[in-house]
């Protein structure tokens, strides 16, 4: 399917892949750390940013978000990239790793790892999100523009809120109001597991941030845990979106995951 998408660099290409209710800008403070070295690609997800919604009848689970990326980046001219992605994107990058589809996967914060408990507790977190950036709209993107008032309101996804552009931070809020694919896909993530890690044949890494205070660090462990032969890496300072909170560290990340 066409989904919207910004390219640039050259090098091996290099696929990068954002959260639930997020969108490609998430990833523009890495970017130009990236593009002296890679071929980079930011994609909306399907329902999020820029991108149609999946076909009528086909739910937008993460595996078939996964399939949906195979059929985009066949249509870009791509073969095998290196694929990042957070949060809900690093659960779709290690199930595009089981797919053999990718040479590499690297995952910041995936979903997947997470207890009954703790998945209740995330979307219970990602929904009150939501509310705000649509029923508090106009206030909430007044109050973001200020370093004090992104410290308040989205520290819950960012380890060093106020380094977030003020602007973008209002930005990512009217992209999560608008997201067509919010309500669908939420429910989809659900009973998402992260399974069967040694089905995994191409190097993965994993990133997970040590102030993410939406899938907390413990998960972390058990990431180890089912996927022992992967690089694991805490990203200290980082929140849950730690792309803005340490741009440097989160490119060196990726540069030495799709090596």
């Amino acid at each position: 399917m066409q989904l919207a998408y910004d390219r640039s660099g050259s090098g091996p290409p290099l696929v990068l892949v954002h959260g639930i209710g997020s969108r490609r800008g998430a990833w523009k403070p890495v970017v130009p750390l990236l593009a002296g070295e890679r071929d980079v690609l930011c994609v909306d997800l399907p329902g999020f940013g820029d991108s149609p919604v999946l076909p009528a009848g086909e739910a937008p689970s993460v595996q078939a978000l996964a399939g949906a990326l195979v059929d985009w980046w066949t249509e870009v001219g791509l073969e095998r990239p290196h694929v990042a992605g957070n949060s809900l994107g690093g659960g779709i990058a290690l199930e595009l790793a089981r797919m053999g589809a990718v040479a590499s996967a690297t995952a910041l914060s995936p979903i997947g790892f997470w207890s009954p408990a703790e998945a209740r507790y995330g979307r219970a977190m990602l929904h009150v999100t939501h509310f705000a950036a649509t029923r508090l709209g106009a206030q909430m993107r007044r109050i973001v523009r200020s370093p004090a008032g992104r410290q308040a309101t989205i520290g819950l996804m960012y380890g060093r809120p106020r380094k977030r552009v003020g602007e973008e931070a209002v930005e990512d809020l009217v992209q999560l109001a608008r997201a067509p694919g919010w309500q669908a896909t939420l429910p989809h993530t659900r009973g998402y597991a992260f399974r069967d890690g040694a089905e995994l044949a191409v190097p993965v890494t994993i990133g997970w941030g040590t102030r993410d205070r939406l899938l907390i660090p413990r998960q972390a462990k058990r990431a180890r845990t089912l996927l022992p032969r992967a690089r694991h890496v805490p990203l200290p300072r980082c929140g849950h979106i730690p792309m803005s909170d340490d741009p440097e560290g989160v490119a060196a990340l990726l540069l030495a995951g799709s090596a």
